[in-house]
């Protein structure tokens, strides 16, 4: 049988684990309470491509995207920022992103897929009226009319309006 004092050590050993383990749950809470806190002000997608020029005509010259920033490689554009209004979208070239992140040299794995909610789905259609379709248009089961196309980089861009709701 334990003695007292037994007892009263094992009583103590386990209050002060117990204080550990909700000290560290308060540090943890605390610290995701940090993260919860910040405001996200903007994600904005960097395609990786062989070469960015082919893709300006694309986004520049057919959707009205400005270049904000233009970045040479050599003897071409190593990275470019495009916008349009609270809208951006980057493109960095395979052998700048090799030279200037060669730990994500491995960018080649496969085409990236965009979303893009537009007010005038027929305007981006009209737009965009020689390049690649590879999503006919369609009004989807979630209310968004729909049309995609593949860019010359490779990467898949869906433009998407929503549907005016069905009047009873």
């Amino acid at each position: 049988m334990p003695t007292k004092t037994q007892i009263r050590t094992s009583c103590t050993v386990a209050a002060v684990v117990l204080v550990a383990v909700l000290s560290l749950q308060n540090v943890n809470h605390a610290q995701e309470k940090k993260a919860m806190d910040m405001n996200v002000k903007r994600i904005t997608p960097v395609l990786f491509v062989k070469e960015i020029e082919p893709v300006l005509p694309f986004w520049v010259d057919k959707l009205g995207f400005t270049k904000t920033i233009e970045v040479p490689h050599g003897n071409k554009i190593g990275f470019v920022a495009l916008q349009k209004g609270s809208t951006e979208v980057m493109y960095q070239g395979y052998a700048s992103v090799e030279e200037d992140m060669p730990l994500i040299a491995e960018t080649r794995k496969g085409p990236t897929f965009l979303y893009i909610e537009v007010d005038n789905l027929d305007a981006v259609r009209n737009a965009l009226k020689d390049s690649k379709i590879v999503q006919p248009e369609r009004t989807a089961f979630y209310g968004m009319r729909e049309i995609g196309f593949q860019e010359p980089g490779g990467h898949y861009v869906t433009f998407a309006q929503p549907v005016a709701a069905a009047q009873h």
